[in-house]
């Protein structure tokens, strides 16, 4: 006997939780962010990704040939849009709250992910990745503090000779290494410190 409420249940739309196109890519991009972050970048492999992103691995293969492929792209995708560089009119300050935002972004479910990538890879994989971090971390934070240190410049808080392409380096640089070697997570102190005892005094000092 079929009943009012069977009757009912009976037409409601059936939702299908196929999907494509777009969608698709984007669930299995967040699916190998997500497993990046947690498993590492040893611990990934198509098929839990496949399984995060509730799809098959030959829909993976349809899109991405190899893991390296799968990975450098998931990173493109979730890379922050470059910010704005502070200016609160105190250069110490701005390179502080700059240095903070690259931290957050670090610990951000992107940043995990391109961590386990940095720290996990060997150099041959490495090399790989290197236009993703290139492209999407160090250009972006150099250009907002060559834009910072400039400012410093045309104020007179920093020495003209600061203007120079591989000064802008020294902080990603240093946030990179002391992540990648000494395991730091860059607490707010650190940061100070880098600051006030490594960026303000190199951007100030006459190298002469």
């Amino acid at each position: 006997m079929v009943t009012s409420r069977s009757a009912a249940a009976a037409r409601q739309p059936v939702v299908s939780l196929r999907r494509r196109g777009s969608v698709l890519e984007r669930a299995i991009l967040e699916a190998a962010l997500e497993a990046l972050s947690t498993v590492g970048w040893n611990g990934l492999t198509m098929e839990g990704v496949a399984a995060g992103a509730q799809t098959g691995k030959a829909a993976i293969y349809r899109r991405w040939s190899s893991k390296e492929e799968l990975v450098a792209e998931a990173l493109r995708s979730a890379m922050p849009a470059p910010g704005v560089a502070p200016d609160s009119g105190n250069i110490r300050d701005d390179l502080y709250q700059l240095c903070r935002g690259m931290r957050d972004a670090m610990l951000s479910t992107s940043g995990s992910a391109l961590r386990s990538v940095i720290h996990e890879c060997d150099a041959g994989t490495a090399e790989r990745f290197q236009s993703v971090i290139l492209d999407g971390v160090i250009r972006p934070s150099t250009d907002l503090i060559r834009e910072v240190v400039s400012r410093g410049v045309e104020r007179g808080e920093f020495r003209p000779g600061a203007m120079r392409e591989l000064a802008f380096d020294v902080i990603p640089a240093m946030m990179m290494y002391r992540t990648k070697v000494c395991g730091s997570e860059w607490d707010d102190a650190e940061i100070a410190a880098l600051i006030d005892q490594v960026a303000v005094p190199f951007f100030r000092s006459d190298p002469h």
